[in-house]
């Protein structure tokens, strides 16, 4: 399994600008292929940060991702925005098992 952990700095308005284009993402995204889990979420004590939490079954599911067409569209939707990803890194992992 692969687990890929982003960050980014999004400008004042631009989340809402974004908002529509975040939740068709997450939705298409979460319907791949290979996707175990997909999400978004705004850090509660840095405004501004937008952390991206994914994981995926193998490094096919993840490259078959990038080449998606709601990847694309992602991609031109925050173009004009001030919508930067600061960090990206993936780590192989095992299936997990529960904390307690």
């Amino acid at each position: 399994m692969l687990i890929v952990l982003a960050k980014a700095k999004v400008g004042a308005g631009a989340m809402a600008a974004a908002a529509a284009a975040i939740a068709n993402m997450v939705a298409a995204s979460n319907a791949e292929e290979g996707c175990i889990a997909y999400a978004f979420t705004q850090d509660m004590l840095e405004p501004g940060v937008i952390h991206i939490v994914e994981k995926w079954t193998d490094e096919a599911a993840l490259a078959a991702h990038f080449a998606t067409p709601h990847m694309a569209a992602f991609g031109a939707a925050i173009a004009g925005l001030d919508f930067t990803v600061v960090e990206a890194m993936k780590y192989h992992a095992d299936d997990g098992a529960p904390v307690m």
